[in-house]
């Protein structure tokens, strides 16, 4: 059983930061992809940035040179820097990780709400 906790979601005025993190902890192979997804209401669920086990990373469009992934392998953690936040970027964001087994596994999400 692997669990993702989610966490550094709310609220918060257009052209703020904001700093999510994701651990995993539990019973699981070695991590090796990482990523962060989102979903607005009436939205399809979408991806936001990935990270593999090389630190290649990968940004959608909309987000490129606002937001940075990262990863510290120590504590199964990845993160997710948000910086000059819209508010189009309002949305449920969810931490997804894949193992060496090719098991994929969700977290629970967390709010990002960015006011105008």
């Amino acid at each position: 059983q692997v669990q993702l906790v989610e966490s550094g979601g709310g609220l918060v005025q257009a052209g703020g930061s904001l700093r999510l993190s994701c651990a995993a902890s539990g019973s699981f192979f070695k991590i090796k992809d990482m990523a962060w997804y989102r979903q607005a209401p009436g939205a399809q669920r979408e991806l936001v940035a990935a990270i593999d086990s090389g630190d290649t990373t990968n940004y959608a469009d909309s987000v490129k040179g606002r937001f940075s992934i990262s990863r510290e392998n120590a504590k199964n953690t990845v993160y997710l820097q948000m910086t000059s936040l819209k508010p189009e970027d309002t949305a449920v964001y969810y931490c997804n990780v894949r193992d060496a087994a090719y098991l994929r596994y969700w977290g629970q999400g967390t709010q990002v709400t960015v006011s105008s």
